[in-house]
This record gives C-alpha cells, structure tokens and sequence, in this order.
C-alpha cells in the first residue's frame, strides 16, 4: 500500500532555476537513459567552474588592456563593443562584464546539455586568444 501524502514530484522534471540550483544534492545523471534527456543538475563540476572562471577573468583582462590600447590611440575593431563605449566610454566594461556573466551563468546552467562543454572551453581559447593579442599590442605601442 502507497503512503505517500504528497504527489511524487519525480513525474515533473527540475526546472533550471530552483531551491535545488544552490541547495541540491545531485551532481551526475544515474541513469543511462538520462544522458540522452535534457536533464538539469544541482551542483557543477570543478571543470566547468575554473573554465567559467577563466572566462570572467579573461573578460577583465580584456576590457582593461582595451582601456589601454584606446588610451595608446588604438582602436576597438568590435563594432558592438565600440557602440556601447560611444554610448558609454571607459564605463563599458560594466555592461561587458554583465552581459559576459550573465551568459555564462545561462552556459553553467545547461552544462550537462551535449555541446555546452565545447562552447565553454571554446570561449575560454578565444578569450585567452584575444587577451594575448592585446598583450602583444600593448608591447609594440
């Protein structure tokens, strides 16, 4: 005989944001059948959280050797960056570092979705790509 009280909450799937996201237990699928569902987890690996960490600190790296190479009379070849300094000036790298954080937050949450690893690192070779750019920029000027 059942005795529950309360309905099985397993017949619902877990949505992306709730009390589970920062309070939640699991950190893997348990069953094969889930890996092949769009399941989300509780807790991240240390894989995804240095990467998305080395993303963020890129970004500043970023945002303060473009202040740099702007300072040295260069130029922001991103049109979309270059719009919101115009808009902005030196403060663009709030709504850079914003808009850079808040997708990897989106990214962290659908970690465990087939090709969100590859774009995290993906993102973090770019990044780290640019920023040497600019490192060598900045000893030429």
């Amino acid at each position: 005989m059942d005795h529950r009280i309360s309905q099985d909450r397993r017949k619902q799937p877990t949505p992306a944001l709730s009390r589970y996201t920062f309070f939640g237990r699991r950190r893997n699928f348990r069953r094969e059948e889930d890996c092949l569902k769009t399941i989300y987890i509780d807790r991240y690996s240390a894989f995804i959280f240095f990467f998305i960490v080395l993303i963020l600190g890129l970004n500043v790296l970023d945002s303060l050797f473009t202040i740099m190479i702007l300072d040295l009379s260069g130029i922001e070849l991103n049109p979309v960056v270059r719009s919101i300094m115009d808009l902005y000036g030196h403060q663009f790298w709030i709504w850079k570092f914003a808009i850079v954080s808040f997708s990897l937050v989106l990214l962290c949450v659908h970690s465990k979705f087939r090709a969100v690893k590859g774009i995290i690192v993906s993102l973090s070779s770019i990044y780290l790509t640019v920023v040497l750019y600019q490192i060598v920029l900045l000893t030429r000027l």
